[in-house]
């Protein structure tokens, strides 16, 4: 424990001696879309998966296609592992433990996990750890907004590699940086039509960030608490299964749910593993929301409310009610950034230029998404930020 606590302390200190003192923030942006200059590294391409075909043969192509960078980004895990058991008995375990984890986890995702395995290559226990980091480690920026026409705009940031390598040379993380080429965009289809659309890391098979077009739209955002992830995955590994994966949730939802009204019920009351934040949007005035969950149950639902002048809803990682960390203070220049842009003025144009706003757009930051459910579009940029920039 010890030595963990003096590796997070001196890569916060190596973080600070590159960066201004936190926190670190800017006047809010304008004219960034279409993404360009030295914020913005690419467009993300886009994927199809087929559900008629069986799990284990959904992602071949995919993986086919991205072996490398998915190779590339185990390994910088097992290098981080490394670094703090250096015996290499961290990765021996995973290697062990982790493969009959896989069979516990319930179908559809325990059968892609294992084919994505068998198309790259990477034992089957590494794949598996790739798929449970997201339910510990995101930190992300989510709006929903609905514009003075009624129509409803919805972007997010997702953040992630937090603690998890700092490049001294290059002031970035480690994993942040090795995840940005596994980015992609997928359509999801079944009998040729779409059911659904994500942005995507290639090789995890939970959604994170997706559109069902024309009925809604749906993010999830890590809530730090000290009844977390880590003890739902830990419950499960020792036979407590009741609970549902965040990412898995999310999929179902977005996959078999047929309204927003729907989607907001089972993200509400559906027992979870780790607590999260799941931000929805719909397809009618009004309908946009901020669900505060525990493990165990909703504790708020924030909505837009027109009458009360709340025309969109931002989440980054703290209680709405609460104050933010003041290391990690996305939540007021993002909301300062959407009030002065105004409900007049909102658009997938304005909204790119709020999440590219340091400190909402940060060094963790992988991609920006944007997805407008009126039109079913979703549209995905990854991001760079150049110094001087906040770590997290």
């Amino acid at each position: 424990m010890a030595r963990c606590v003096c590796l997070v302390l001196a890569a916060l200190l190596s973080v600070a001696s590159t960066q201004f003192i936190p926190p670190y923030t800017e006047d809010c942006r304008a004219e960034m879309y279409p993404p360009n200059g030295p914020t913005f590294r690419g467009a993300v391409s886009w994927y199809t998966v087929d559900l008629d075909l069986p799990p284990s043969k959904r992602w071949t192509a995919l993986i086919t296609a991205k072996k490398t960078d998915l190779v590339n980004m185990i390994q910088a895990i097992k290098d981080l592992a490394d670094a703090f058991v250096p015996s290499g008995r961290l990765i021996e375990l995973v290697d062990i433990t982790l493969p009959l984890m896989a069979d516990t986890l319930p179908n559809p995702f325990s059968d892609e996990i294992k084919g994505i395995a068998t198309a790259s290559g990477i034992p089957l226990g590494e794949v598996v750890l790739f798929n449970i980091f997201y339910e510990v480690f995101t930190v992300c920026t989510s709006i929903v907004a609905e514009d003075d026409k009624g129509n409803l705009i919805h972007g997010r940031n997702l953040d992630f590699g937090l603690f998890m390598g700092w490049d001294v040379k290059n002031k970035s993380w480690i994993i942040s940086e090795k995840l940005k080429p596994l980015v992609v965009n997928l359509d999801f289809k079944r009998n040729n039509q779409t059911v659904f659309k994500s942005t995507n890391f290639a090789g995890y098979v939970g959604m994170l960030t997706g559109i069902k077009p024309h009925m809604f739209t749906l993010t999830m955002n890590e809530r730090f608490s000290l009844d977390g992830g880590y003890i739902g995955i830990l419950e499960w590994i020792l036979g407590k299964r009741d609970g549902m994966w965040m990412s898995f949730l999310t999929r179902s939802v977005l996959e078999n749910a047929n309204s927003y009204e729907e989607a907001k019920a089972l993200l509400a009351q559906t027992k979870l593993l780790a607590p999260a934040y799941f931000i929805l949007g719909g397809n009618r005035t009004g309908q946009g929301c901020i669900i505060t969950r525990s493990r165990l149950l909703s504790i708020d639902i924030l909505e837009i409310d027109l009458k009360l002048g709340r025309w969109y809803v931002l989440e980054t990682n703290y209680d709405h009610w609460k104050e933010p960390l003041f290391l990690d203070d996305r939540r007021t220049p993002g909301m300062k950034c959407m009030n002065q842009t105004t409900q007049k003025n909102i658009t997938l144009k304005t909204m790119y230029d709020v999440l590219s706003t340091k400190p909402v757009l940060n060094k963790l930051t992988t991609y920006t998404t944007l997805m407008q459910v009126s039109e079913g579009k979703l549209e995905s940029y990854i991001r760079d930020c150049p110094n001087p920039c906040m770590p997290w």
